[in-house]
């Protein structure tokens, strides 16, 4: 044995093994594979052997690459890892994704990075047989690096104008139009917009000039079922401010105090996702105003979270937990084919919406 070891350069194989147990390699394989099948004693000596010589084991990820599958689908995001973990939106998603997952055996991937460099490796290097793209803030960069993998992937988001990229969705202007009309019909008339991003790394009030020039289009749909809808009650839309974020605390905060340091401050807030609208009312409270005494807020997600705030969240609620069911079976079913799907939305009114204020 010292001899098969002396001078060893390269990693320990499969048949060194074999051949320092005097079994065929044959037989050395399905002692790790299928030891069921050999007898107790040659299944001993030749693990005996392995541990003698450092080997624990075939490499899983070349057995899993030579079947052509690995079982397992990637979840791709350019957030921060902790992102599948703190938004609420992520966290019901994957649980629909999980689902579909766990009933075929697959395995699930989070793949992240916070910088272009380590999210062109983490997509690269991924052992899975597709991705789901949570197509956020640099979500086309998510398609280019994928796509580059030649593996099937899905972007949750119709957003993209590119008709070869799978994905699915939701009616953003019919759910924006739903959001606008309810809070119209209470008689508001005085609005802001808490806005989703429109391109890659900026926040502030979004011009005219920025919304024309969408990269994201979901976001560029939003305000304009917003804005459709609210004209239809005579509001002018021009002076309505739309204030773009990143959809998390500091820039949702910011843009909150941008919106009400100004003139006559809003009586409602349309937000484009329930977890700016979260922040809002905390922040609004925090602050002496009353949610909907002083400001009423709509959301656009559906998030457990918003039935359990104080006042209960209205919200445009989206069937996050079939999409992602959706999308994990795209991949694991996939034929080749493009397919993109709209899913319905619904208002659901709750205690964060009321009559407006008189005055």
């Amino acid at each position: 044995m010292a001899s098969l070891l002396e001078g060893q350069a390269r990693p320990i194989r499969l048949a060194d093994i074999a051949k320092a147990a005097g079994v065929s390699h044959g037989t050395a394989s399905n002692v790790f594979s299928r030891p069921e099948i050999v007898r107790a004693e040659v299944r001993e000596r030749v693990k005996a052997v392995a541990e003698q010589m450092g080997y624990a084991g075939p490499d899983p990820k070349g057995r899993l690459l030579r079947a052509g599958k690995v079982n397992a689908i990637g979840v791709a995001t350019t957030e921060p890892l902790s992102y599948f973990f703190d938004d609420p939106f992520a966290r019901v998603m994957m649980a629909g994704i999980s689902e579909a997952c766990d009933a075929t055996g697959a395995g699930i991937a989070l793949v992240s990075a916070a910088n272009q460099e380590k999210l062109a490796w983490n997509i690269q290097s991924a052992l899975v047989d597709g991705f789901i793209l949570f197509c956020i803030e640099g979500g086309s960069r998510l398609v280019d690096l994928t796509r580059e993998r030649r593996l099937p992937f899905v972007a949750l988001e119709l957003g993209f104008q590119d008709e070869t990229v799978s994905a699915i969705g939701v009616d953003n202007v019919a759910g924006a139009r739903l959001a606008a009309h309810h809070l119209a019909e209470l008689g508001h008339r005085r609005f802001a917009v808490l806005s989703l991003a429109f391109a890659d790394n900026r926040t502030g009030f979004a011009t005219p000039e920025i919304v024309r020039g969408a990269l994201y289009t979901g976001t560029r749909d939003r305000l304009a079922g917003y804005f459709e809808e609210l004209s239809r009650f005579g509001v002018d839309t021009a002076k309505i401010p739309v204030y773009e974020t990143e959809n998390e605390v500091k820039s949702t905060r910011a843009g909150l105090e941008a919106i009400f340091a100004e003139g006559e401050p809003p009586t409602a807030i349309l937000a484009m996702s329930d977890r700016m609208a979260l922040i809002a009312i905390d922040w609004l409270k925090a602050r002496g105003l009353s949610v909907p005494g002083d400001v009423s807020i709509v959301g656009f997600d559906g998030v457990p979270d918003g039935a359990l705030c104080t006042p209960p969240l209205t919200t445009i609620a989206q069937p996050i937990t079939e999409i992602g069911r959706r999308a994990a079976r795209m991949i694991l079913d996939h034929d080749g084919a493009v397919r993109r799907e709209t899913m319905g939305v619904e208002l659901i009114a709750r205690g964060s919406t009321g009559p407006a204020r008189k005055g």
